[in-house]
């Protein structure tokens, strides 16, 4: 059975919930995780575990060196989407993650990039707009799921 045909999301500035539809795909440009970031966020969390903070630790460890956070992963996924300007200003909340997946680690020098696809809306006209779901994916430069799962983003609509 062939795949079903995808629909890219047309980027622009601020996507209204009426211009969303399933099957559509958005991909993020990339971004290298560095040092700095995983000390930065080791500092603002207080997650200064070994692993993410202790290169001779990290040098025993199955991996073999330091990993960023798992959470700074979804944060660089949920950046990278905003990134993409699709969202901006028409974003209300960031609703739900669901079912999400840390696959690989995310080594000091990965570049990633978020790769989106729209699995299903669902209007809500009490808060003027809808629930916007999305198929969530943190690869890495090498194509590999490093992170994986669904968001819920509530989107307004267009005339409020």
């Amino acid at each position: 059975m062939p795949e079903p045909e995808i629909k890219p999301i047309q980027i622009r500035p601020a996507l209204f919930y009426e211009d969303f539809e399933p099957g559509q795909t958005a991909t993020s440009a990339g971004r290298t995780v560095t040092e700095a970031d995983i000390v930065a966020f080791a500092g603002l969390t207080g997650d200064w575990n070994a692993i993410h903070t202790n290169a001779v630790y990290a040098a025993q460890h199955p991996v073999g060196q330091r990993v960023a956070h798992g959470l700074l992963g979804l944060s660089i996924a949920s950046g990278l989407a905003v990134r993409m300007g699709f969202l901006e200003d028409s974003l209300l909340a960031f609703r739900e993650i669901d079912q999400w997946k840390f696959s690989l680690p995310i080594l000091i020098g990965d570049t990633v990039h978020v790769k989106l696809t729209i699995t299903q809306t669902r209007p809500t006209p009490r808060l003027n707009g809808g629930i916007v779901t999305l198929a969530v994916e943190l690869l890495n430069q090498n194509g590999r799921i490093a992170q994986h799962g669904t968001w819920n983003v509530l989107i307004k609509n267009r005339t409020v």
